[in-house]
């Protein structure tokens, strides 16, 4: 992977990698850096609440790594947005004209059910964390949760009961 590419669009600062899943498979990729907190984090599998796959709807790709796809309401839009899979990336295409800030509706591009709610972001920000499973199991041990407010970069990922990488709360995306 060409790291220059993701120069400015990861916040290494902010991203924790504890190595407790060499050795087994895993949704996740984490590709060795010069350091450990130089390692990227991809996410090479995400489900919507009904198990439907949403890693390379589209032909999307971020730095080679086909994109995340959920769906977006805010008002009377709704849309597709493509998220980069690479953890820390703020890269979006789609629908993303919405000012930050928005409380956003996510659901499931394909079933239209909208995503589980996981429980409520602990920053004074009234943002809610929503999931995308990293297995057709969907078990809550093994998700992405992203937040419903536009441009709230709060996002973590946990594999195994695991938090194995997390944007911090108190995170300013200046």
């Amino acid at each position: 992977m060409d790291r220059s590419k993701l120069d400015g669009e990861v916040d290494h600062d902010h991203l924790t990698i504890t190595g407790a899943h060499e050795g087994r498979e895993s949704r996740v990729s984490i590709i060795p850096g010069a350091t450990p907190e130089d390692a990227i984090i991809v996410i090479t599998e995400a489900y919507g609440p009904a198990g439907d796959d949403l890693v390379g709807m589209s032909d999307v790709k971020f730095s080679g790594y086909p994109a995340v796809t959920v769906g977006v309401r805010v008002g009377d839009r709704e849309g597709l947005v493509h998220l980069s899979p690479i953890h820390g990336d703020r890269r979006k295409r789609g629908l993303t004209d919405i000012p930050a800030g928005t409380k956003v509706e996510l659901f499931c591009p394909v079933s239209k059910k909208p995503l589980d709610k996981v429980g409520d972001v602990e920053d004074g920000s009234g943002a809610s964390y929503y999931a995308l499973y990293l297995s057709k199991k969907l078990e809550q041990g093994a998700m992405v949760m992203i937040t419903d407010v536009w441009d709230h970069f709060h996002s973590r990922i946990v594999d195994d009961e695991e938090v194995i990488s997390y944007w911090a709360a108190t995170h300013d995306p200046d």
